[in-house]
């Protein structure tokens, strides 16, 4: 193995300071000292890969032994991905903090005091729309100089009832008539 002592000492000091920042109490410096350490590991797995050599694609008149091993590749772009999502959720909670750090002891209830009001306002405006909608329709009818007619009704009924028993739906006493009566 032929490692570049440049690259074992990047290494070693990403290592170092990773570690020293994550160890901070502030989110901030936590997700950068995690970033430094996910580097870190890279730069180690690039450097355990072993001597560069051609794709590693066998193919006719190529040695075995001269090729790359695709492997550390692979682990390389998995840890690429797992230090990106984790480092947005590091941001997603330092944001969080933040924002709940700037509202002080109200906190998380701010919005939902204003809300509570808004639906509050909204609830009384729709009971006195509907108030003044019933007293106007009581102050109609109690204007109105028309009497209901009651032999209107019972013929209404009549006619609805025989309607209903030519479909087959009520019998003579109003019930619901099934097959077998029928």
């Amino acid at each position: 193995m032929t490692a570049s002592l440049t690259l074992v000492v990047l290494m070693a000091v990403m290592f170092g300071a990773g570690i020293t920042i994550m160890l901070e109490r502030s989110l901030t410096r936590v997700l950068i000292g995690f970033l430094l350490a996910g580097n870190a590991v890279n730069v180690l797995i690039y450097l355990m890969s072993g001597a560069p050599g051609l794709a590693p694609i066998l193919g006719e008149g190529v040695d075995p032994d001269e090729i790359s091993d695709p492997l550390p590749q692979a682990f390389v772009l998995t840890a690429i991905v797992i230090n990106l999502g984790i480092t947005a959720f590091m941001l997603a909670l330092i944001y969080r903090s933040w924002w709940l750090a700037q509202l002080g002891a109200k906190g998380d209830l701010i919005d939902d005091e204003d809300e509570d009001l808004l639906d509050a306002e909204e609830t009384a405006d729709l009971i006195r729309i509907a108030a003044a909608d019933d007293a106007a329709l009581k102050e109609l009818i109690e204007a109105s100089d028309e009497e209901p007619d009651d032999g209107l009704d019972d013929e209404l009924e009549l006619e609805a009832s025989a309607r209903d028993r030519d479909e087959g739906g009520l019998d003579e006493r109003g019930r619901r008539s099934t097959e077998d009566e029928r």
